[in-house]
């Protein structure tokens, strides 16, 4: 049987639009939960006292989580269709997670925006917030589930007015409704999710993951750029010795590479790559790997570290050009601003040494040199110097690499794409006494 391609994709939307449920019905549903399984996260909701979690627990293993009844940390579980080879990220509502919400989106080939129909809820702050991220961090390909119909008793006017909603919030951030599907459903009772649902007769469309199945385009793979590997952690396993865990974003990782992580500038050999816990000899664009390196120890590498092939290794900047778009600053940003940019997996407060231009965003032209500010809905060209070592790729090179947001005061100020990038002078002396 010839291998299914592999889709990541992210859910996002408002914190109580019920994702994780829905992922929960989605892996229950497509036999990856054993009922047994299913009946031991039963218990323990009722344990708790939060009887409609137990879908949500399947995603939610951390025990902070449980008790919180909030999803902090990304899962990745995988899911067969027909078509595809899913690997859910269920990605963090709440807004102290949006840091790892970024991390999640980077990695996906397309979303579930999930909103919740109850009376009250619909689009919320972060509903816009991560859409507008999503198509941001580039991810063009959308699939609507309008959740929690259970709790608006299967009424179609509500639907519809919800749906009307969310297309119009879509379409102010670029993305064409028309071919984006919209499908009611109620992850706890499991409507319209793996099964088509007897309490909506008058919704004519196709169940969610047909609809996902029809509307997502597998994405090339980069296999011919070179080898980028965003580390998300590195554990150390007693008799194996350390393993990073990350995705691979382009090129190919092979056992007995020799590799470089940086901007650590630890190096090894690969001796094992694990994938769902299963031994491969290699590793491709989109796959979520453990890799074993013999020769570095528990501290060489950390999350925000980028793995590369010690041949070509990942290019740590001095200074780099990025175009931004300011999506809700409270005030305005000026050179000398240094908020938290996180790329890839890496957070570095980065500073804003100049405001190169204005642009216009449609059209990219200039439409002011030298501005003394930007403010908010605003777009421009900055010249910026991390205050540490971070690894950062031109958008024209390694587009996966050159993503970034930019966040301060607890929320998403700006985004953008790194143009130009200067290399750091430390990492060329060190790359000399290599050789």
């Amino acid at each position: 049987m010839a291998e299914l391609p592999k889709i990541n994709i992210i859910t996002s939307g408002h914190v109580d639009a019920g994702k994780s449920t829905l992922i929960g019905r989605l892996l229950f549903d497509s036999g990856v939960i054993r009922p047994e399984q299913m009946r031991k996260m039963e218990e323990l909701a009722k344990e708790l006292k939060k009887e409609t979690f137990e879908f949500a627990f399947i995603m939610d293993k951390l025990k902070e989580e449980r008790e919180r009844g909030v999803t902090i940390d990304i899962m990745h579980r995988p899911f067969q269709t027909k078509k595809y080879n899913y690997t859910i990220i269920d990605c963090p509502g709440h807004r102290d997670f949006v840091k790892n919400m970024i991390t999640g989106a980077s990695q996906a080939d397309a979303a579930i925006l999930v909103v919740s129909a109850k009376q009250g809820e619909g689009i919320q702050e972060q509903t816009k917030e991560h859409t507008f991220l999503m198509k941001v961090l580039g991810i063009n390909q959308l699939v609507v589930a309008i959740n929690k119909m259970d709790a608006a008793n299967y009424d179609e006017k509500r639907f519809n007015e919800i749906s009307e909603e969310v297309k119009k919030l879509i379409r102010s951030i670029g993305y064409d409704p028309a071919k984006v599907p919209f499908v009611p459903v109620s992850g706890m009772k499991g409507d319209n999710v793996f099964k088509k649902s007897e309490n909506m007769p008058w919704y004519k469309g196709d169940i969610l993951v047909n609809e996902m199945d029809n509307t997502i385009q597998p994405p090339e793979l980069p296999v011919d750029k070179p080898l980028r590997i965003p580390i998300q952690d590195a554990y150390t396993i007693t008799g194996v010795g350390t393993v990073p865990v990350g995705r691979v974003e382009t090129g190919i990782l092979k056992v007995g590479d020799k590799v470089i992580f940086q901007p650590s500038g630890a190096t090894g050999e690969v001796k094992t790559i694990e994938m769902f816990h299963k031994q491969q000899p290699d590793a491709k664009p989109g796959d979520n790997v453990g890799f074993n390196v013999r020769g570095i120890g528990k501290g060489d590498v950390t999350r925000g570290d980028v793995c590369g092939l010690a041949s070509n290794p990942p290019t740590v900047a001095k200074e780099f050009t990025a175009q931004i778009i300011v999506l809700n600053h409270p005030t305005v940003m000026t050179a000398g601003y240094t908020p938290v940019f996180h790329l890839g997996t890496a957070s570095v407060a980065c500073k804003i040494e100049e405001i190169i231009a204005k642009i216009d965003p449609k059209t990219g032209q200039v439409i002011q040199e030298k501005p003394d500010f930007i403010k908010t809905g605003e777009s421009a060209r900055i010249r910026v110097v991390p205050t540490k070592p971070m690894v950062v790729e031109k958008q024209t090179d390694i587009p996966h690499l050159a993503r970034f947001a930019i966040r301060d005061m607890g929320q998403t100020v700006a985004a953008g794409i790194v143009i130009d990038v200067v290399k750091s002078d430390a990492v060329k002396k060190s790359d000399k006494t290599k050789k």
